[in-house]
């Protein structure tokens, strides 16, 4: 049976028109286009929405729910990611944000400051306790998770097993809130304000977990005016206003939020999927092995770079750290309390986290060989110079993709410019005997 997949991502091939943007930006070669078409490898997809940022014609759409889609509970608990304050102002307290939330129609919100601190922690004692392969790698980016999965699968076991905040967040909140309503947890909706996509598929496929405890997501690019709209009308004073969120909470939201507690030399801390695939190619050559943690983020800055939000990743970098300078220092969360409920494996996933096999060249061992060698062979006799003239992304993609049905040899310019050079110098040759036949007829 074939491997299913959930993907936050849809290509509208109505608007497509075959640029090549995508594809080109793809970091693990997920995207053909075919017939001027641009069409997604669901195998390969690690939803980390690059497409989305490079797409001219706004033909790739993020899945993710709207607000009118949380009528399904009874109640319903916003967890915003960190990143939200920093599509606002800094003078915009996140009180400010929360209530505005509320008047969106959020039962609750949950701030995210206290899990921050709870994931912190949990990490610092899980790095004291560990006695395996180093450097761990952060779980906390689901693009991260992905690519691990897809391109590094030696390496899963070094990801940490930590919970994100935004689960921590939300398993705190909806108990919390089923004590105090009475609802069982089921009719209590936990919805995150999510900067990018992928946290949308860690919900519906929530790997090293059986279940998210988050429902559902809805972006900040999709919330933000209605939300801003509701920002301007909280009437109470902003000091009256206390979300409860941190400074060492809020900095989760751009790059070094995590690793500030570990000692520098121990630690990297890297951005942007290009850095980050260099970083983890040598990873998995075993040349970074004197490092204890690497926190990793997709996104250039951190989620602040994230592909659904509506503010520039380097200002809205400069933004939540004005609004860390006005928040309390923290943490807000007791150390004693932490380990205790550490202790419990309070903090960490609660499944092995797994690989994502590529689809196969076929199924049966011998047939797989054989097309293995008929790939080699194509490759062998391409330019190798990735044009993506053919719709895909490299010339051993594309050898691979005939291999496996997906396209024809003839599909390569060059290809098909040696096919028809032969063909005019066989054509060429018959015209000459064609002559000769005809003078010695004479």
């Amino acid at each position: 049976m074939a491997a299913q997949y959930h993907h936050s991502l849809r290509f509208d091939s109505d608007r497509c028109d075959g640029c090549m943007s995508c594809l080109r930006a793809c970091p693990t070669a997920a995207v053909r286009v075919r017939k001027g078409r641009a069409i997604n490898l669901e195998d390969r997809c690690i939803d980390c929405g690059e497409c989305i940022r490079v797409c001219p014609r706004i033909a790739i759409l993020p899945l993710t729910d709207q607000l009118a889609d949380l009528s399904k509970f009874d109640c319903t608990i916003a967890v915003p990611s960190p990143t939200l304050y920093a599509q606002f102002d800094a003078e915009t307290l996140p009180g400010v944000i929360t209530a505005a939330l509320k008047k969106c129609g959020f039962s609750d919100v949950e701030c995210v400051s206290s899990a921050c601190d709870m994931a912190k922690m949990a990490t610092e004692m899980f790095l004291n306790d560990y006695r395996g392969q180093y450097p761990l790698i952060s779980s906390f980016c689901p693009a991260v998770v992905r690519l691990v999965q897809v391109k590094y699968p030696d390496l899963v076991g070094q990801l940490m097993p930590v919970l994100a905040p935004r689960e921590i967040a939300a398993r705190d909140a909806k108990a919390r809130k089923s004590v105090e309503t009475g609802l069982p947890p089921e009719r209590i909706g936990a919805v995150y304000i999510a900067p990018c996509p992928s946290k949308m598929v860690a919900i519906l496929e929530h790997p090293g977990m059986r279940r998210s405890y988050l429902d559902t997501a809805v972006s900040i690019s999709d919330l933000f005016q209605t939300l801003a709209a509701a920002v301007a009308h909280v009437g109470e004073p902003m000091e009256n206003l206390d979300a409860g969120e941190t400074a060492s909470g809020v900095g989760w939201a751009f790059l070094g939020g995590l690793p500030s507690f570990l000692p520098a030399e121990n630690t990297l801390a890297v951005a942007g999927l290009l850095n980050l695939i260099r970083i983890l190619d040598d990873v998995e050559k075993g040349r970074l092995r004197k490092y204890a943690y690497i926190e990793c983020h997709a996104c250039a800055e951190g989620c602040v770079g994230g592909p659904l939000t509506v503010e520039d990743p380097y200002v809205a970098r400069a933004k939540t750290i004005k609004l860390m300078q006005k928040l309390p220092a923290g943490p807000a969360v007791d150390r004693s309390v932490i380990e205790r409920r550490y202790r419990d494996e309070g903090f960490l996933m609660d499944e092995p986290l797994a690989s994502r096999p590529l689809q196969p060249l076929d199924g049966d061992i011998s047939r797989a060989i054989t097309k293995m060698k008929e790939r080699d062979r194509i490759f062998a006799g391409l330019p190798q110079i990735d044009c993506g003239a053919c719709g895909a992304p490299t010339c051993r993609a594309f050898a691979e993709d005939v291999v496996l049905g997906g396209a024809e040899e003839g599909n390569c310019i060059f290809f098909y410019q040696r096919e028809l050079d032969n063909r005019i110098e066989d054509l060429a040759r018959l015209v000459q005997v064609h002559k000769s036949n005809e003078g010695g007829v004479q």
